[in-house]
Formats: C-alpha cells, structure tokens, sequence
C-alpha cells in the first residue's frame, strides 16, 4: 500500500500549495521514491475546459487528453513525471459520479447525503492512484480551509487516516506568516487560527509550512509549535521567491522531505540533488544577465499571464538551455492592426501562441505577415499557426481566405474542420515528420508524438496548391491524411504548428521546437 500526503491550504488561497506538494515530490523522487501528484479542486466544473482563461488562467492538457488545471502543469515540471486525467479531480466530477450512480440505483435504495456517499466518492479517487507505480500518493485540496465547499474533501481525508492508519498518512498545512511593517513583528495568529479550523474538523496537522516574505524567527517557531500542537522541526519555512525551481532546494535545507519520510516511517534516504542543484544555478546565471532576448507574445489573453504559463515557462526552459535570458514583450493581438504592427520589428522573434474565438484573430494574421516579411523568427501554436496559414494563402491570391470557424462560406476553407459538428482533437498522438526538413532536422526523428487542444485543422484540400508557393508541410498524423505543421524554407525561422510542444518542455529537459526557435531569435539579436 503507498502512503499518502494531503496538502491544505489556510489563512488565504494563493501561497503556492501547488508548488509545494510538487517540490516535495521532487525531493521524494530524488530519494529514489515513485510519487505522484492529484489535485482536489472544489468547482463543480467538470474540468476546466469551459472555463475563462481571464478566470482560471491556462487550460492544461495531459497526454491521455486530460483538460486540467494549470496546477498539473507545476507539477509535471518539477516532478518531470507525465501526469493524467486522474490526477485533477473537480466537485462537479464527484457530484456528477454519484448522481448517475443514484440514477442507475448503485445504492440499492439508500438516501444519497455528503456522507458517506461523495466522501466515499472522494476516497476512491485518492485510491484509484494507489498502484504498484507508486509509493507515495501526495494529494492537494484547492481552496483554504473554512471555504464551505472545501468540506466534504476535509471529510474525506479525515476518514483517510482511520482506514489507512497511522504511518501511512501526513497532513501538511500551507499557511501565511504575515509580517507587520509597521511594527516589525511577524504574526502567527492567522496559522493559529487556520490551524484550530482545521482541527475542528477532526485533522491535526503534522507539518506546517509557513509562507513568508520574511525567515520565520525562533519565537514565531516557538508559537506555532506550542500552540498547534507541531513538534518543533515541523514548522518548515518557504519564503517567497521569483524562481520557483529554487523551491525544492529550499524546503530540502528546511527537512520538509526529512520529516515528511519520519513520520510516514519510510527509510531515509540521501537525496540525489546535484542535476537539479547544477541546472538552478545555470537559471539563476541567465536570469541575473543583463541581455535580455526580447521575444513578442501576440496573445488574446495577454492580460493575465497565467493564460499563458506553460508557454512562458517553456521560453524560459529554453532560454537557460541557450544560455539566454528571455524577455516576454506582451502583445495584446487586437491592437495588431495593419497600421500598428511596426511595433514587432524591434523584436528579436515573435510567438503566436493558442486561442479560441474570432476576437484578436487577424491581428494574429497582420503578426504572421510581418514576421515572414520582415525575416522575424515566428513560432506558431494551434489558432496562432492556423493565423499564419490563412495569412500565407491571402499572399498566394487566395484574398478571402480564411478558417470554417469564422467564416463558413469562405471561397478558400484553408482551416476547417473534418467533422460536420467541429470536435476537440485532446491529448497526445503521433505524427511522421518528412525528411530533409526543418523539424526533421530539429526533432532527428521520423515519429514524434505531441499533445494537442484544438478543433480546427489545416485543410489538406490545399497543401499542393500551397506548397508550389514555397510553404512545406512537415508533420503529418500517423493516423489520418491531417498535417501538423508547416514551414517556409529560406526564412529564419518560420514555424506553424497545430499541437502544442508547451506542454511537454520541463526545466531540465526543454522541448527542441522551443529550443530551436529560441536559437534562431538569438541569432537575429546577435546580428
């Protein structure tokens, strides 16, 4: 049987019990432990699919076509593990489970209540990642303790520990230490009283990790052990930071891990740190530079940046590989009129990443143009490599061309959709990359396997007629006669792709697509 590790979180939501769970799982893993990672989110969303990037920021996807949240993608970065649909659990998935079960008369007749029937609900989902691949399961509660739809998970994993038994199960609790700047005093009530609601639903915690902008004093420790009931070397410091890699290296000189296999009596282990430790001061050598690689993100979102993780961390995986820090200039893709987009030239590469609905999509177009007429390296994603095949047709005498979604009676449909009803293409699938090629060159393989979130494709009606104009189609479906990228040979670096390499770039491991197009903006800043 694996042990198990609840994350909550109090005081307020926000303080990075993501990061968190995820760096401890990195410091388990390096202790030779297999760990993986779930999310309990307390929306009645199924997932996050339908769900504002302006709200929520980014939607997620996992190999097995999983919509999760943005969390997940911490996780997989720092544990470098792929994670799946499992690993993100909502309160919309657990109500919709047990009323279709009542539905189907699953529960022979009994009046269906929060207990036992959603906590037992909830239990399974925490078993369910109990296999022979794992040793430890850590599971994060979203939400703060207090928050009224956080109960029934709070329930749950209350009943955890009695099933499970004592060894097996470690409550860590994230709060926030607030220092008073007026005072100079660090205050430790807001824990206390975090601590005495959780306690009030039947869980002590057995570590908590204070999250400050400042160390925590030995008379806050003091505090905080006394009156939380936490035996000293428990209260475990994580102080803000701008880089989240340093975080597991962090909370190891802290004893997180050291404590975390005590009291779940697992042998302990020296942890084998030094790639991670080598690859964090790499990070904090480029990020300490002067020269900043300045790349445009000509985005519908570009509002909230977290609409937008997984691709600014995948510039940033690649700049520090490149040994270059990277500056993200952001573009919203609306004000990319035809009259404004001179903007770009001061740009060393511009990337057009994903998106969905009309708002924004011709500025996209009018960044794709400058870009392949002015020699900037573009990289672009999903709706933003479908922009630039739009714009690309509109320069070959195609002047309407345009996608099925937003004009169906377009003379040149040069992305459309295969389907009569458009449905999503989710999660990852392989594809052949053509020889003597650009990506062939970059990927030096013949299969690639990539993750992908979108409905509309590049139409294959066009292809000959497109690539007698110089455009080259590189990536095509093993499964189907569907291209997935393109590209235009005697450019600097001109890339569209329909999937999203994003998703699978990790710190110490940085995609190659990325990497390359990264290389190429470097080059044009060096000229």
């Amino acid at each position: 049987m694996a042990k198990f590790i609840f994350v909550t979180g109090g005081v307020v939501s926000g303080l990075g019990k993501g990061v968190t769970a995820a760096s401890l799982a990195r410091l388990l893993k390096a202790r030779g432990y297999r760990v993986t990672l779930q999310k309990f989110d307390p929306y009645f969303n199924v997932d996050t699919s339908n769900l504002s990037p302006y709200q929520h920021g980014e939607v997620y996807v996992t190999e097995d076509g999983g919509e999760v949240d943005l969390v997940v993608g911490h996780y997989e970065r720092l544990l470098g593990e792929n994670l799946g649909i499992k690993n993100d659990v909502t309160s919309g998935q657990i109500y919709a489970s047990v009323i279709a079960k009542e539905r189907t008369g699953y529960y022979n007749g009994s009046t269906v209540q929060v207990v036992p029937h959603i906590t037992n609900e909830i239990k399974e989902r925490i078993y369910s990642l109990d296999t022979p691949d794992s040793d430890i399961v850590i599971t994060e509660i979203g939400g703060t303790v207090g928050d009224i739809e956080c109960h029934p998970f709070l329930e749950a994993i209350r009943q955890f520990k009695v099933e499970a038994g004592k060894g097996n199960v470690l409550y860590i609790h994230v709060t926030l230490v607030p220092y008073i700047e007026m005072s100079g005093e660090q205050k430790t009530k807001p824990t206390q009283h975090s601590v005495k609601e959780l306690q009030n639903v039947g869980i002590q915690p057995d570590v908590i990790v204070c999250r400050s902008d400042y160390p925590i004093g030995a008379d806050s420790k003091r505090k905080l052990g006394l009156f939380c009931n936490v035996d000293h070397d428990c209260i475990i410091q994580n102080l803000t930071t701008d880089n989240i890699f340093t975080v597991p290296l962090a909370l190891e000189e802290e004893g997180l891990a050291r404590v975390a296999a005590r009291k779940l009596r697992l042998e302990e282990r020296e942890p084998d740190l030094d790639s991670w430790r080598e690859f964090c001061e790499k990070a904090q050598r480029v990020h300490s530079s002067e020269n900043k690689l300045r790349i445009g993100l000509v985005g519908k979102y570009v509002e909230l940046h977290d609409a937008y993780v997984s691709l600014t961390e995948a510039l940033d995986h690649s700049g520090i590989a490149m040994d270059t820090c990277v500056e993200i200039v952001w573009i919203p893709s609306e004000k990319v009129t035809p009259a404004a987009v001179s903007r770009l030239q001061s740009l060393s590469g511009i990337v057009i990443p994903a998106g969905f609905g009309e708002r924004g999509f011709e500025g996209k177009v009018n960044a794709a143009r400058f870009a392949r007429e002015n020699g900037i390296p573009a990289l672009m994603l999903g709706m933003g490599a479908q922009a630039g095949l739009v714009e690309f047709a509109r320069k070959c005498g195609m002047e309407k061309a345009n996608s099925t979604e937003f004009d169906k009676k377009t003379a040149y449909p040069v992305v459309y959709s295969p389907f009569e009803a458009p449905r999503f293409r989710c999660g990852a699938e392989p594809a052949s990359v053509k020889k003597n090629t650009l990506l062939h060159k970059i990927y030096g393989t013949d299969i690639i396997s990539e993750r992908h979130r979108h409905k509309y494709e590049f139409n294959p009606a066009f292809q000959r007629e497109l690539e007698k104009e110089g455009l080259v189609f590189s990536v095509k479906g093993t499964a189907g006669k569907l291209y997935e990228a393109y590209e235009l040979p005697g450019h600097p670096f001109y890339v569209g792709v329909v999937y999203r390499p994003e998703f699978k770039s990790r710190p110490d491991n940085p995609h190659p697509l990325i990497t390359a197009f990264i290389g190429a903006a470097k080059e044009r800043a060096e000229k």
